[in-house]
């Protein structure tokens, strides 16, 4: 399944090393370096997944994260947390804004396809809400 995705990380070698490895799985892949970078590409692109950092310039990952949820534009669109930031407390803190999932740094570039490939086939799965809005009507 090919999807649009948003990687936004800081690190310029970080975001070569995601973009290369998801493009060549067929995925249309657009880059943000900072958290109001991400904001703004996420409302005008709408992508299918959000890969993000937490540690970025300005507003942090955290605080996209929660903005996102918050807006109905977005607030569907599955989040793939990646950070340098270790333990268990930064793992709850992101999943606490609405993270779907976390991947800590360093990670192989395997574990990162695997793990988007089962939120976008999760994602594809899930009804949406005008879906579930139906079925709740019967």
């Amino acid at each position: 399944m090919s999807a649009k995705i948003l990687l936004v990380d800081d690190e310029l070698d970080m975001l070569e090393l995601m973009a290369y490895n998801l493009g060549a799985q067929g995925h249309q892949i657009l880059t943000a370096v900072t958290g109001l970078d991400a904001l703004n590409k996420a409302r005008r692109f709408l992508p299918d997944l959000i890969v993000l950092d937490l540690m970025l310039e300005g507003i942090d990952g955290f605080s996209v994260c929660e903005i996102l949820r918050a807006q109905p534009s977005t607030g569907q669109v599955p989040v793939l947390v990646v950070t340098a930031l270790g333990g268990q407390i930064a793992r709850l803190n992101a999943l606490s804004v609405g993270a779907d999932d976390f991947l800590g740094k360093p990670f192989s570039p395997q574990e990162l396809v695997r793990r988007v490939g089962e939120i976008l086939n999760a994602h594809a799965a899930r009804p949406s809400e005008d879906e579930s809005s139906v079925e709740k009507s019967f």
